[in-house]
């Protein structure tokens, strides 16, 4: 996640708050390991990788946008030129860029905090004792078929967070909506939206450790395809405040994707055969039970190829108590997991999604997400409204 690949944050006693997304080695390869250009040209011509100088404002603008970033250009990170409105997002599919080899590199790009978070800045519970992160079950797909990686480019490289396949009350049963932490989509105040942004449900899906995904194609990577983002919204909050390291604009570090199959064909929902509905205005810390946090976690001790999960009773977290207090758990998953659902049992026994990782401390020894309410629904309506 951008902040962290995989967020942390800590308050009360010294502990450094960190985003939990990851930064992998960069790489320009496409799919067969060379480099992917979208149309044959001649030994003698060479690509202009430089993005057009103004924003696309058009359909033949957003065209030549999109043929440039195909070209190469989505690696120009010039500040005059990174998209950053919350309407400018865009995203075209580049196939095979995401091969076997920048899937197992990309790095969690995770959001760190203090260690000496403040405990007095509205409401704050004990630093949670730290859960130890459980292996999940194998194949994914049966254990946990919403789960899965989100890729992206940032200027550091390759990164990755995690993510979860989302409801979409426009198309019942065939949803492509996905959620996962703003950080990971957006650079917050000091840039703009990420590139190449990409999920992969059921990463992995046999639990193989990365010594033994050496070698491994990108079917074994992506049993279930590639979806591209072809629309992202995040909150204005996490747009305007949001910062790589510690806490700001953490309790609105949410965003919601609408992916499409890089190939064709299903949609997300059918092709993993589940999505979770998503629980707005969830109960307080003291009444929500116990939650549930699920993700792929890339910072040592853990090697980003597996999936992991931490269970425990959330403390409030608070870091400005002009903002909502965040769902705080232990847990010691590290980079990587950021992104990740929150999921909870509602009082019809049904499970829900309530948050998603956006913080934690350098120390990995609890994550830290914020409570979706009013702001975090409007994010969700805006595309389920857009691709309506």
């Amino acid at each position: 996640m951008s902040s962290i690949g995989r967020p942390f944050l800590a308050v009360a006693a010294a502990v450094v708050l960190v985003a939990t997304a990851a930064a992998c080695d960069s790489s320009d390869d496409g799919g067969d390991g060379k480099p992917t250009p979208t149309r044959t040209v001649t030994a003698k011509q060479k690509f202009d990788l430089s993005l057009p100088t103004a924003l696309p404002t058009s359909v033949s603008d957003l065209k030549k946008w999109e043929d440039a970033y195909k070209r190469g250009a989505w690696k120009n990170w010039d500040k005059d030129q990174w998209l950053r409105k919350a309407a400018d997002f865009v995203n075209p599919v580049i196939a095979g860029l995401w091969n076997d080899d920048r899937m197992k590199g990309a790095d969690p790009g995770d959001k760190n905090v203090p260690a000496d978070v403040p405990a007095d800045q509205g409401q704050t519970d004990r630093t949670p004792t730290p859960v130890a992160a459980k292996s999940v079950a194998t194949p994914y797909h049966k254990s946990a078929p919403d789960v899965g990686k989100l890729f992206f480019d940032s200027p550091k490289g390759s990164m990755v967070c995690s993510a979860t396949v989302i409801q979409d009350p426009a198309h019942p049963g065939k949803s492509n909506l996905v959620w996962t932490a703003g950080h990971c989509v957006h650079a917050g105040a000091d840039g703009g939206w990420y590139r190449n942004i990409a999920f992969v449900p059921a990463y992995n899906d046999q639990g193989r450790n990365a010594a033994a995904l050496k070698g491994a194609k990108r079917d074994a990577l992506a049993p279930y395809g590639v979806f591209w983002a072809d629309g992202a919204a995040t909150s204005q909050q996490w747009i305007d405040t949001g910062a790589e390291e510690g806490g700001s604009g953490s309790p609105y570090d949410f965003a919601v994707l609408h992916v499409t199959p890089e190939k064709g064909g299903k949609s997300l929902e059918e092709t993993v055969g589940s999505a979770m509905p998503v629980w707005f205005d969830a109960p307080a810390t003291a009444e929500v039970g116990t939650l549930d946090a699920w993700g792929y976690p890339a910072a040592p001790p853990f090697d980003g190829q597996r999936m992991y999960n931490c269970a425990d009773k959330p403390g409030r977290l608070s870091l400005d108590s002009a903002q909502p207090t965040e769902y705080r758990i232990g847990c010691t998953m590290t980079a990587g997991s950021s992104g990740g659902g929150w999921f909870a049992t509602k009082p019809d026994g049904t499970t829900a999604l309530v948050s998603n990782t956006s913080i934690g401390p350098v120390t990995a020894t609890w994550l830290a997400g914020p409570r979706l309410g009013a702001e975090a629904k409007k994010v969700y309506d805006s595309v389920v409204a857009k691709f309506s």
